[in-house]
Parts: C-alpha cells; sequence; structure tokens
C-alpha cells in the first residue's frame, strides 16, 4: 500500500457531507496537491479486510451487530451506527450517510427496504437480536459482504475530509503541529491506515458532543497531544502510544453505567496495529 498523503489531503465532496480546502479555510500553510493518487481496487480491499478484522474479527455475522449496553447498532465493516426513531446520541451517526453515498455511487443492490427508513426500524437490542436472521438483516448482511470496496471508499472520503475539520476546529497556534505530525504519520503504509481507520474508528475529533468531562478521542485530539517525533515509523508508534492514551482517558471520565473500560483491551490491540507495518 502507498503513502496517500496527497489522497488524505485532496477536497472530497460526496452528497453527506462537504469538504473544503484546509489552506483556504484555516490559514494554514497546507496546501492540496493539483494531482492525487487514488487506491487500486486490491489496496482497497486489503485496507477494508484489514477494518473490518479490527471491528468484528472478519465474521460477516459481525456485518450487523448491536452491543451490549448500547442503544443502537453497528453495521458494515466499520461498525456505522445507526439510530433508532427518537434517540439522538452522543456519537456521530453514519450508516445514513453511507446509505447516501452507496445511491451517490448508483450502487445496484441496495436493500430496497433501505431507501426507505431513514431510522433504525429495531428499538432494541433484543428486537434486533431476534430478527437476525430475517429478510431483512441477513439481506443487509449480504449487501455489505459483497461491498467491501464501497465502504472502504466511504471510509476514506471521511477520513480525507477530516484534516480540514480538524484543522478549523483547532486553536491557531495548534494547527502547524498538527499539520506537521498528520504528515509524519502519513509517510508510511500503516500511518496512512492508521489516519484513514482511526477517523471512522473514534471520529475526527471535532464534534462537541463526543466529550467526556469537555474532553475528546478522535483525530484531532490523539494529533494534538502526539509525542514530538521524527517522520516514518517513529511517528505511527507516537500515532499509535497517543491513540491509546486519548481512549484511556475516555474510559476514565466515561460514566461509569457504561462500562467503557470492557473495551479497553481490544482497543488497544486496534492501536497497536497502527504502529506495525502494514
Amino acid at each position: 500500500m502507498k503513502s496517500l498523503l496527497s489522497l488524505l489531503l485532496a477536497p472530497f465532496l460526496f452528497s453527506c457531507s462537504a469538504n473544503s480546502n484546509p489552506a483556504a479555510t484555516t490559514g494554514s500553510t497546507v496546501s492540496s496537491p493539483k494531482t492525487f493518487p487514488e487506491l487500486t481496487a486490491a489496496e482497497k480491499i486489503r485496507l477494508g479486510n484489514q477494518i473490518w478484522k479490527n471491528e468484528s474479527g472478519g465474521k460477516v455475522t459481525g456485518l450487523t451487530h448491536w452491543n451490549v449496553g448500547e442503544e443502537f447498532p453497528s453495521l458494515g465493516i466499520g461498525h456505522f451506527i445507526w439510530y433508532p426513531k427518537g434517540f439522538n446520541g452522543k456519537f456521530v451517526e453514519s450508516f445514513p450517510k453511507f446509505v447516501a453515498y452507496a445511491q451517490a455511487q448508483r450502487v445496484k443492490g441496495i436493500p430496497s427496504w433501505l431507501l426507505s427508513t431513514p431510522d433504525c426500524p429495531w428499538n432494541t437490542k433484543a428486537d434486533f437480536d431476534r430478527d437476525f436472521n430475517g429478510s431483512k438483516l441477513a439481506g443487509l448482511r449480504t449487501f455489505l459482504k459483497n461491498n467491501v470496496q464501497l465502504q472502504t471508499e466511504f471510509i476514506i472520503a471521511s477520513s480525507r475530509s477530516a484534516l480540514g475539520k480538524i484543522l478549523k476546529a483547532a486553536p491557531q497556534a495548534d494547527r502547524a503541529r498538527i499539520t506537521n505530525n498528520y504528515a509524519k504519520v502519513a509517510s508510511t503504509p500503516n500511518g496512512t491506515y492508521a489516519l484513514i481507520d482511526y477517523v471512522n474508528f473514534k471520529g475526527d475529533g471535532t464534534n462537541p458532543s463526543e466529550r467526556y468531562n469537555n474532553q475528546g478521542w478522535g483525530l484531532l485530539q490523539v494529533l494534538s497531544n502526539m509525542r514530538h517525533t521524527s517522520s516514518g515509523q517513529h511517528a505511527a508508534k507516537a500515532f499509535s502510544d497517543s491513540a491509546k492514551a486519548m481512549l484511556l482517558r475516555r474510559v476514565k471520565n466515561s460514566p461509569p453505567t457504561r462500562g467503557e473500560s470492557r473495551w479497553t483491551a481490544g482497543w488497544n490491540n486496534r492501536c497497536d496495529t497502527y504502529a506495525r507495518p502494514f
């Protein structure tokens, strides 16, 4: 997998969100390249399969999942969340954005019921589990299993738009350091994978609602809290360490009723993959 810094910095528009040139919106010295290399289909599948493995061990059954203690299901290789009607959660709802992205790409085989169902039709985990082998969820798993590349492209698109949002949200004094850290991490294939994966995993860190005790855990916070390091594998390791530190802080700040400590080992294992050659 090639270094994809220029790909990730590229402005990208799709129907669910708009991205702007970071330099134009933030006063940063970052400039987007004139041409942007694209991942090959094989590279997208490879990246998507790694994300799928991170989220649910690469299991087809894991493509439609509802975690114990959560109020919503997690769907697809990236475990995109989908809220039932009337529930407004703290986290960014990503599954409807994926469905809109798939429509914009004119993908065939989207389950027809999805196109007329803006809210998750299962209100509880019990309802979801009872219908797990029903036609809706079985058909959705088939669609998701057959469209790993599409989901990967959606995740990459989300990552591409993240840096501009982060620089706009960050204090002026921190923007150069964040940009430099981003570039250092992106100088290795596994670092580039980390930048793509982490936005999908824990968000870009700019959403004010994604905070505990006014402290976030997204890409903004990880890049801001990285130790000083050189480019290459040292930067990938520093990113990995910072990500684990931000997630540990999240767990410590989280409401005890959520029991988030049960996820720490798995989150750390995922962050460890960022420090290993991809």
